[in-house]
């Protein structure tokens, strides 16, 4: 007889290809746990080829000069506010659509999808406007020196100006994955992320007909990737294997439909807008320590990324799981989906903590050898690891607010937690105690802590349940 290893090992296997294949589409009855897995597994493979984007930039970059890096540091935390916009959208509309599929209205689902289009190209083309004609101003706000700024410009000027890529593949990835399509995102994500491995060396140092761009060539590569796997989205929506279908005939404006999306997505826009100005704040007061430190904190926060997108997989699987959930008049099944994926998003994130603070100096390292780059990188990188799991049951508790068409009490916790407690706390200890850059990662980990248990207590309140999208 096979031992019970060997079933389990094979079952795994079976469950992998079939999440891989998107084949498994009805997560609202069978095993919570089969459903978790299912959605999980594209949704942090997703969450990870949109995380090496920045390693591989980083990567690139940091052969350019120390300049350079800081320069995709001041910029991304602008462009941060460009994600707040995108992933408030991105909460309507996964929100919505989920509650559709779960109520069996697929041409309402597919309905609310064109509207969420509609609205995200319109937001990008107003930041198209500015971030093509202020690069320079926007950047000298964010504290950058003159000498960055001349060299860094570009990146900021294509970045911005193309941020349509980076709306439309949040927004459209967003409706797959309420739909329960994860794999189709999963997908579009590797298309982009490959496109981008590829071209980033090409544009930065030059290749052939192609002149050498330095920084700005990141943002051209990057903004290529993107656009090509937005084009592939709009294909699979009009021509492919999406439960979500989208005609000619259904692009036309439904005011009812997109007041209720604008209705969702203005406390999720609220909500991130809050925590990622939160994160420009903590990047200005960065900026005054220099560019060394500055480079250090953007490395070590985007190899922090590349294990916090995987954790975020997950909590968008429990989004999914709740908006259907609730949708199929099934409120328990998704209170009990969301605690079992935040068990297994805490052993995740608990196992990446210690290998943050064990190989801190070793993982900066990879990126740069300036002695103070490596230190200031790697104590930001052991002091946010220590609260990763808190992180994990917070990110998947807020998430599933978000699912259930909840945003305004995620709003709510993050006014609070960021900007009542994070900035001050990390500007009296950075600036007035003179605690440094160490006081800044600290107000960090304590913000996100605080996040975690004042959602899991709200969240048992329950009140989520009764919310109408």
């Amino acid at each position: 007889m096979r031992s019970n290893n060997q079933i389990s090992f094979k079952k795994f296997f079976k469950y992998l290809k079939i999440a891989l294949a998107g084949k498994e589409q009805e997560f609202t009855s069978g095993s919570i746990r089969k459903a978790i897995f299912m959605l999980s597994i594209p949704m942090i493979l997703e969450m990870m080829m949109e995380s090496i984007f920045a390693i591989v930039d980083i990567a690139y970059v940091s052969q350019v000069s120390v300049n350079a890096v800081a320069t995709i540091g001041l910029t991304e935390s602008v462009i941060t506010l460009v994600y707040a916009v995108a992933i408030g959208l991105s909460m309507a509309a996964t929100a919505v659509v989920a509650r559709r599929v779960g109520e069996k209205d697929i041409k309402g689902a597919s309905q609310a999808a064109v509207q969420a289009i509609f609205l995200g190209v319109g937001v990008a083309a107003i930041i198209s406007v500015i971030g093509i004609l202020y690069p320079r101003e926007i950047l000298s706000l964010m504290g950058a020196e003159s000498d960055l700024i001349v060299e860094g410009y570009g990146y900021t000027k294509v970045l911005l100006g193309g941020n349509v890529t980076i709306m439309l593949l949040f927004l459209i990835n967003a409706i797959f994955r309420g739909a329960g399509n994860a794999s189709i995102a999963m997908w579009t994500l590797i298309l982009s992320n490959s496109l981008n491995i590829i071209l980033d060396p090409i544009f930065i140092f030059g290749f052939g007909p192609v002149p050498a761009y330095g920084v700005e060539g990141a943002a051209i590569a990057t903004t290529i990737g993107r656009g090509t796997a937005v084009i592939f989205q709009l294909i699979v929506l009009f021509y492919g294997w999406s439960k979500i279908k989208i005609k000619v005939k259904d692009l036309v404006f439904r005011t009812a439909i997109m007041f209720n999306l604008i209705k969702v997505s203005i406390g999720g826009i609220g909500q991130f807008l809050i925590g990622t100005s939160s994160w420009v704040f903590l990047m200005r007061i960065m900026s005054e320590f220099g560019s060394e430190v500055l480079a250090g904190y953007t490395i070590a926060i985007r190899i922090m990324m590349f294990t916090m997108m995987p954790a975020w997989g997950m909590s968008n699987a429990a989004a999914t799981l709740v908006g259907q959930n609730l949708g199929a008049k099934k409120p328990d099944r998704a209170e009990r989906s969301v605690w079992k994926t935040g068990k297994y998003n805490a052993y995740f994130m608990g196992l990446v903590s210690i290998i943050y603070i064990v190989f801190a100096p070793n993982l900066l390292g990879w990126f740069s050898n300036q002695s103070d780059v490596v230190e200031y990188g790697a104590l930001c990188l052991r002091i946010i690891a220590a609260g990763y799991v808190f992180y994990a049951y917070g990110m998947v508790v807020i998430q599933s607010f978000n699912g259930a068409g909840d945003t305004k009490t995620p709003t709510i916790i993050n006014f609070f937690c960021f900007w009542i407690c994070q900035l001050p706390f990390a500007y009296i200890l950075a600036i007035v105690l003179d605690f440094g850059p160490s006081g800044v990662f600290w107000a960090i980990t304590l913000a996100e802590i605080l996040i975690a248990v004042v959602g899991m207590i709200l969240f048992k309140k329950g009140k989520w349940k009764k919310v109408k999208v």
